[in-house]
């Protein structure tokens, strides 16, 4: 099947990394594994900062919807749609008149709603979001609390896609350091600043308790010089490939992260397929991807004291952070890139029964 996957928060080919990117790239991944034709027929994102910038971002996507519709109607248009993540800052604004347009079917990977933007000032970027959810036939809601509110709007086409993760450039390690915390976050200003002040508090607390105990956190952004002397000298890694960020958390003994209003965080995934426990905020999109009890501890996202009694007390029970690691390993395997082309599949199949609504 050919397949057009449109990203309006951020194309799997941006320069900057974050969960968008990894996701949206993932996703080409695991559906081309299925030996499906993707294609990406735009780089346009509609993301806006303000509500402002939606006026813009809108005359630009007719233009590129004109642009896609000339290229597809010379024998080149795909079996179905498919976008991944649509919400009232970056509304999809290709899909739903090229669907309309070419008859294909058409899903959302990532829908989430939040009804009380309805009213305000991205009111304007919420119907755009909701006009896409209107004309999809199928949407997947990445995390429960999405599922929810999805729910509420369309039920009869909400289904649950949980994130999934390649686990081959991971492995897990036999060779951990002890009482060694990694942590991989962008450091941007809003809730990634406010989750690294956090984990600073945090990690003052773990090192009252734990002399020893180091923390290596990887990662970079506007943040960075004002949150580094927040740590030790030498915490801040920078910015790691993948290879590298892998051999970090082999050699760690356990992933920390405060996770203040994280959708779900991708780092979360990946720690776990490296066999690394967690230590994480309970957050609306983590409870998700993280086993309570399990694969990790999830404690206040805001708690420095209740995430350093976390740590401390799986660096006082090894046979319990053993345990988790073993069960981590097996989660994340359990979402592999198999499991996210099949629960695509069914995503697509299910478009593929209603077709684009009118």
């Amino acid at each position: 099947m050919r397949i057009a996957l449109l990203t309006p928060m951020k194309p799997p080919d941006h320069p900057v990394p974050s969960g968008d990117r990894t996701f949206a790239r993932l996703i080409r991944a695991a559906l081309e594994a299925g030996g499906h034709d993707v294609v990406l027929p735009s780089t346009l994102r509609t993301w806006c900062r303000t509500p402002d910038d939606l006026a813009a971002v809108e005359a630009e996507a007719s233009a590129e919807v004109g642009r896609i519709a000339d290229t597809w109607l010379r024998g080149l248009a795909p079996d179905a749609i498919l976008t991944y993540h649509n919400y009232h800052k970056a509304p999809d604004l290709l899909g739903p008149p090229l669907a309309r347009l070419f008859g294909c079917p058409y899903a959302i990977v990532e829908a989430s709603r939040a009804e009380k933007r309805a009213r305000g000032p991205w009111a304007r970027g919420f119907a755009l979001a909701d006009r896409a959810l209107s004309i999809a036939g199928a949407l997947g809601a990445v995390t429960e609390h999405d599922a929810a509110a999805l729910s509420a709007f369309a039920p009869d086409k909400v289904m649950r896609v949980p994130p999934f993760v390649d686990v081959a450039p991971f492995r897990v390690s036999a060779g951990r350091v002890p009482e060694t915390l990694a942590c991989a976050a962008m450091l941007r200003p809003g809730r990634k600043a406010d989750s690294v002040r956090v984990l600073a508090d945090a990690y003052a607390r773990i090192r009252a308790a734990r002399p020893g105990a180091t923390l290596t956190l990887a990662g970079e952004g506007p943040e960075r010089d004002a949150l580094a002397p927040l740590f030790p000298p030498g915490t801040f890694c920078g910015l790691l490939d993948q290879e590298a960020l892998a051999d970090l958390f082999a050699r760690s003994s356990l992933f920390v992260w405060p996770a203040i209003d994280e959708p779900f965080g991708f780092a979360f995934l990946e720690a776990q397929a490296a066999g690394l426990p967690v230590v994480g905020g309970r957050s609306p999109g983590v409870v998700d991807i993280v086993r309570d009890g399990e694969t990790g501890i999830l404690v206040d996202p805001g708690d420095p004291d209740a995430i350093a009694g976390a740590v401390l007390s799986l660096f006082d029970d090894p046979a319990r952070l053993a345990a988790m690691s073993r069960n981590a390993a097996a989660f994340a395997a359990a979402n592999d890139l198999a499991a996210g082309l099949s629960r695509l599949t069914e995503l697509m199949k299910r478009a593929a029964m209603v077709g684009a609504r009118p």
